[in-house]
């Protein structure tokens, strides 16, 4: 943890035992990595509002980048929309439009120290970010520097939420219910190794994990409930990235593996054979495709909150709370 995260404790059970959200509250979007458009921020807030929730824009959301096409802006404004909407004392969730590429570009600008000062909300209970996809990049650097809960789901601002009435709901319960003793397994989930293990859930898109390694956020593995999920990738970057995740020690730190989906990636025997060359023999859980990630019909997952992962041969129970 950061000199600046120590500075300031944050409850991240809050969430266990009380919703994050309730109508009225202040929810903040910003765009961190790749472009949308005026139809998918005003389909967005839409969603949001009928919730009952108070929606604000960031400034630059809709601001192109003169040079990449797919960046949603110069980083400078992209980062400081970031800020701005974190440390707004109003402010109760920060909402990633959608992903694409370009948040890891953001994390060396950012004064940590000041983005943990201002973690709370007016209740005293941490803010909450959220955003699935290359987000991973700023789910680690939130758990790293700021230690607070993030929700992995997804964005308003993808397709997917348009097109997914399930995918919706599924987020909306995730932001006005409790989170303590739910359970998130997916109707397609898979023992991959048997096991019971409890702690920390962290993790997200394998290829961002990968892409962090050797930065300031990857100095310290993290132990407890790895999750593991990719778009698009075939089975030999697959393999590039388990392999720098095994030699790092991310994978062998883990008590237990859970894997989302594979969408668009190589044929689902293949990958679930990779898996198996890599995962099978720690002598750990693993869960596979529990769902979470690029499905179609994407569940979501909180992070930097504690579960239980319990996988026999009668199923698989994925728990939120409940660790010791």
């Amino acid at each position: 943890m950061s000199t600046g995260a120590r500075a300031l404790e944050v409850d991240r059970a809050a969430y266990l035992a009380s919703a994050p959200l309730k109508p009225g509250d202040r929810v903040r979007f910003v765009s961190p990595s790749g472009p949308g458009t005026a139809e998918s921020l005003e389909r967005a807030i839409g969603y949001y509002r009928d919730w009952g929730l108070d929606v604000v824009a960031g400034e630059h959301v809709l601001v192109p980048h003169p040079r990449a096409r797919y960046l949603a802006g110069p980083d400078d404004a992209r980062r400081q929309d970031l800020v701005d909407a974190w440390c707004d004392p109003d402010t109760d969730a920060v909402v990633c439009l959608r992903g694409g590429y370009g948040a890891m570009r953001l994390l060396d600008g950012i004064d940590w120290a000041h983005m943990r000062r201002s973690a709370l909300r007016r209740d005293g209970r941490p803010k909450l970010l959220t955003g699935s996809s290359d987000v991973t990049a700023l789910h680690e650097a939130f758990r790293v520097h700021l230690d607070v809960p993030t929700l992995f789901c997804p964005m308003p601002g993808n397709d997917v939420f348009r097109d997914a009435p399930s995918v919706r709901d599924d987020v909306r319960r995730w932001l006005f219910e409790p989170w303590g003793g739910r359970s998130i397994v997916g109707p397609r989930t898979e023992v991959l190794a048997a096991g019971a293990a409890t702690g920390r859930f962290t993790g997200g898109n394998l290829s961002l994990l990968a892409m962090a390694l050797g930065s300031p956020e990857a100095a310290e593995v993290p132990d407890g409930i790895l999750f593991l999920e990719d778009i698009d990738e075939d089975v030999y970057r697959l393999d590039g990235f388990l392999l720098q995740l095994l030699r790092v020690g991310r994978l062998r730190g883990a008590s237990g593996i859970v894997l989302g989906s594979w969408h668009k990636c190589a044929e689902p025997d293949a990958v679930r054979a990779l898996m198996q060359e890599y995962l099978g023999g720690l002598g750990v859980p693993v869960l596979w495709e529990q769902g979470f990630g690029h499905d179609p019909e994407a569940l979501s997952v909180p992070l930097n909150v504690d579960g239980v992962l319990d996988a026999g041969e009668s199923g698989a129970r994925l728990t939120v709370g409940g660790a010791t």
